[in-house]
């Protein structure tokens, strides 16, 4: 895993001497993630999107509480590019 790659992707300058410390610390997590590929999941039903294979909901492990939020100038601040209130992405189709 590039650290460098993984910052021009998320449209941040990293110098030298982050880039030598974000590096060990990417691969230590990439690795960690991959110990997923080693559990037994034969059996393990999967779930879609919440709910069960019957369509019906799962059961809620807390209730929604509302919190604070950025306001939309506070979202599109940090944003590379933004029109008329909206993030301005590449087009896909």
């Amino acid at each position: 895993m590039d650290v460098r790659k993984v910052a021009e992707l998320a449209h941040l300058e990293l110098t030298e001497e982050e880039a030598a410390i974000y590096q060990p610390q990417m691969q230590q997590i990439v690795r960690y993630v991959e110990q997923l590929n080693e559990l037994d999941l034969n059996g393990v039903k999967p779930m879609i999107g919440g709910l069960t294979e019957e369509g019906e909901r799962t059961a809620a492990f807390r209730e929604d509480e509302i919190c604070p939020s950025f306001t939309p100038e506070e979202a599109l601040a940090e944003a590379p590019a933004a029109a008329e209130g909206h993030f301005k992405v590449p087009k896909v189709l």
